[in-house]
């Protein structure tokens, strides 16, 4: 999810507050631990045990937090006698380049310190050695419980430890926090310790087998692959759908001045099946010589009532609808909601709840403080006598958090949006209006639906007319056409009565095809996870840019196509591990580690009865076979290859740069080898001009990738790059195209070189600033910085992936 960023907030800084200074948590009034570590220095945890034998100390407490900028509000907020600092993400972790889990030993988790994330781990020792009480305060879901205890681990100190949880950066939530400490919950590390290890296990194992038969690189893993074969399966139903003919008929309809149309909707009371004109002719013929005389006329009022507060998933779906964010830009934008901004004169301060709940409950304060907010700024009849209330959605719902909403309803966005990015401001007016609108009364339509029985033939009219809008005053929801139409999409229709007959203008027959699934959009794709209960809303921006980055699926026109390279992963993975790779089981493991998180179901337990069955099925596996498979070889044949160099065997080998052929001898008494290469791809056509004799240019692929030839070759030498479809940002005519140095190394230009000298070293890629709306901003990735778009025409730079996400895909 992206965000923006500046160099400093619009709103002038505020003068130095005076700290409020207050005293380090008396031990009578807090829970406290006594730190302790085992031989294997990982059993210490936050506890309220043995609060009593824990020594005074008399410096500072120390809070620790993930983020530097939620320490920074929070750290306004307590003021002296607290030093807050943030780990930055996580601090440990299974190390890279082995599998880390003794699976012999329990699945017991080798934990190594992340690489860059010493000092910070030195600072943080340092720091809890003078403290007078730690406090972990990471954020309050499965991955921050397990930095808490990682933490807690690695702490060299006396002082007791707390866990704090702050469901919002608030002065007021952050004190009460702070008042009612508790501890460590085992249960939510090793919910997230056994998901980490699942993981690890499916990636380490399961993804050599895609170095051997197709690259390096490449990446299987539990929830992503399933995600892509949903993908990858949808596509297979496109390319296998055989659309079907069929004709509706309508009649356009009159009175009055006023023009409807009714539509057939039986005959001889089944549903209409015409499949060829002639069939919906013969229907029109018989229709052209009745009067159409209404016989029944049915008013009914729909009440519409509004959404709930949002939940990660849905927020993801409705940003994606109505703001076109991909659910990675979703969720960095709300995260810098939550952790603090500065507004006005206020210190840092978090506009919205905690981002990551499957809950749609609201606690009774904020209930309170909405209803008196759409109490004072509108009419009596936008406020429901008695709150709305709202159930959560089938299957197992984590209830710790609220949903998502504003911190504080009275900070309308108009008011906030001075002081926010273009995406935080967006974000938060989405987030607040669904809010606030959740709290009022429905929108009210006045539905009619007329009927004209003509003996063999039902034609039909429907109408709506809104008769109060309700919470739609506020705030509709976003919807994607496959979604259908609603009460609200209906046109009205003229006052009609039972025996009245209209004028009917003409009876006119309309072809369709049916047409197959459509693709998955980042919404539908959101929701049907949700739905199968695959992942978890808050791992599902992850999951999808993942895919993105491995090149296993592109987005065009916001739909998910798959790539060749994902559609093969996922034949391979899918043929190989058939039944780990599967919706159900996914979704059933899912529901595997919840029991862990409740404490019903020990993390070992659930570890062992799934190696088992992945242990056997990665034995079976013929990577011969795959390879063969993925290259389009034929085994048998394979098998009477000799080399022409010495007549021996010849067999299929894997490298780091893949599969190749190779003498059985190679690198003892005979040198030859093969690669794998396949055959070269046909030219495409295309509607670009030569530029040297005006014939018409095809795309070819060449040793660095594909260009644009003339049709002419060898006659015309004509070539050029392909336009990426981005207008140069110097001239605003020439297109940016990939160019190359003498010596190799690709940049983009514009194509009206050397009128144009317009070049950039990083690739340029088709998005639209939302600082300057210009469409084009160069993609940038590295360990330092993470994932970045910066505008072509503006600087205007965007974070889409940090450091540590990059690094994690």
């Amino acid at each position: 999810m992206a965000t923006t960023r500046k160099a400093a907030t619009p709103a002038k800084k505020t003068a130095a507050r005076k700290a409020a200074a207050e005293a380090a948590p008396k031990a009578s009034a807090t829970v406290k631990a006594k730190a302790a570590k085992t031989s294997a220095k990982r059993s210490r945890k936050a506890s309220d045990d043995d609060a009593d034998s824990a020594p005074a100390r008399s410096g500072s407490a120390l809070v620790i937090v993930e983020s530097p900028t939620k320490a920074k509000s929070i750290g306004k907020y307590l003021g002296r006698g607290y030093e807050v600092k943030a780990t930055v993400g996580h601090i440990r972790d299974l190390p890279t380049r082995k599998l880390g889990v003794d699976v012999d030993n329990g699945f017991q988790p080798q934990y190594v310190t992340i690489k860059g994330k010493t000092q910070t781990l030195a600072d943080l020792k340092k720091s809890a050695r003078k403290a007078s009480a730690v406090f972990l305060a990471t954020d309050p879901d499965r991955e921050g419980e397990a930095i808490a205890w990682h933490v807690a681990d690695q702490m060299d100190t006396q002082a007791p430890m707390h866990r704090v949880l702050f469901h919002e950066i608030t002065k007021d939530a952050v004190k009460e926090a702070m008042a009612k400490p508790g501890r460590i919950d085992d249960r939510l590390v090793n919910a997230q310790q056994a998901r980490r290890i699942l993981d690890r296990l499916v990636g380490y194992k399961a993804s050599p087998i895609l170095w051997q038969s197709i690259k390096t690189g490449l990446s299987a893993g539990r929830v992503q692959t399933v995600a892509l074969r949903l993908i990858v399966e949808r596509e297979r139903a496109i390319r296998a759908f055989k659309p079907e003919e069929y004709w509706t008929i309508a009649a356009e309809c009159l009175k009055a001045t006023q023009e409807f149309k009714a539509e057939l909707k039986k005959i001889d009371g089944h549903n209409p099946q015409l499949h060829t004109e002639a069939e919906a002719r013969r229907v029109v013929a018989d229709l052209e010589k009745l009067p159409f005389v209404v016989t029944k006329v049915e008013k009914r009022n729909r009440r519409k009532r509004p959404a709930a507060p949002f939940t990660t998933s849905t927020l993801q779906q409705e940003a994606a609808k109505k703001l076109g964010f991909s659910a990675r830009r979703t969720m960095r934008a709300a995260q810098d909601l939550y952790e603090g901004m500065e507004v006005g004169e206020e210190a840092p301060v978090g506009l919205i709840t905690y981002m990551r709940t499957d809950s749609v409950r609201v606690s009774d304060a904020a209930i309170a403080a909405v209803r008196e907010f759409i109490g004072a700024s509108y009419a009596k009849p936008y406020l429901p006598e008695t709150p709305n209330q709202y159930a959560s959605r089938g299957g197992k719902v984590q209830d710790a958090h609220e949903a998502i909403r504003p911190t504080d309803v009275r900070r309308r966005p108009e008011l906030v949006q001075p002081y926010l990015e273009p995406d935080q401001f967006r974000l938060y007016q989405l987030i607040w209006q669904r809010f606030v609108a959740s709290q009022m009364t429905p929108a009210v339509y006045d539905m009619t639906v007329v009927d004209f029985d003509l003996g063999r033939y039902l034609m039909r009219t429907s109408g709506s007319v809104m008769i109060f809008d309700g919470y739609h005053v506020l705030y509709t929801e976003g919807r994607e056409a496959e979604e259908g139409k609603g009460v609200e999409d209906l046109s009205p229709i003229p006052p009609l009565e039972v025996g009245e007959q209209v004028t009917v203008r003409q009876i006119v027959p309309d072809q369709h095809f049916t047409e197959p699934p459509p693709r998955f959009s980042e919404a539908s794709l959101v929701k049907e996870l949700e739905r199968l209960g695959i992942g978890r809303p808050s791992t599902y921006a992850s999951i999808i840019s993942t895919l993105t980055a491995r090149e296993y699926v592109t987005l065009e026109q916001r739909r998910f196509t798959p790539t060749e390279l994902g559609e093969t992963v996922e034949r391979i993975m899918i043929d190989s591990f058939p039944s780990i790779f599967n919706v159900d089981f996914t979704a059933a493991m899912e529901g595997e580690l919840d029991k862990i998180e409740e404490g019903e179901l020990a993390w070992q337990h659930v570890l062992r009865d799934f190696y088992a069955p992945f242990t056997v099925a990665l034995k079976a596996v013929n990577l011969g076979a795959i390879v063969a498979e993925a290259h389009g070889l034929n085994p048998e044949e394979l098998a009477k290859e000799k080399c022409p160099k010495c007549g021996a065997q010849v067999e299929l080998r894997t490298g780091r740069f893949g599969p190749y052929f190779a003498c059985v001898n190679y690198k003892q008494t005979c040198d030859y080898v093969k690669s794998l290469k396949k055959s070269k791809a046909p030219d495409r056509p295309t509607e670009e001009k030569c530029h040297l004799c005006g014939a018409d240019m095809v795309i070819k692929t060449g040793r660095f990738g594909e260009f644009l030839a003339c049709t002419k070759y060898p006659e015309c030498k004509g070539t050029r790059s392909i336009p990426l479809g981005i207008k140069c940002p110097k001239c605003d005519v020439g297109d940016l195209a990939e160019r190359r140095t003498k010596r190799g190394k690709s940049f983009w230009g514009c194509m009206r070189y050397p009128a144009c000298d317009f070049s950039t070293w990083n690739r340029p890629v088709v998005e639209t600033c939302p600082s300057c709306g210009f469409v084009g901003m160069e993609k940038k990735v590295s360990k330092a910085e993470g994932e970045t778009r910066t505008c072509l025409k503006c600087q205007h730079r965007v974070v889409v992936m940090d450091a540590e996400e990059v690094a994690a895909t």
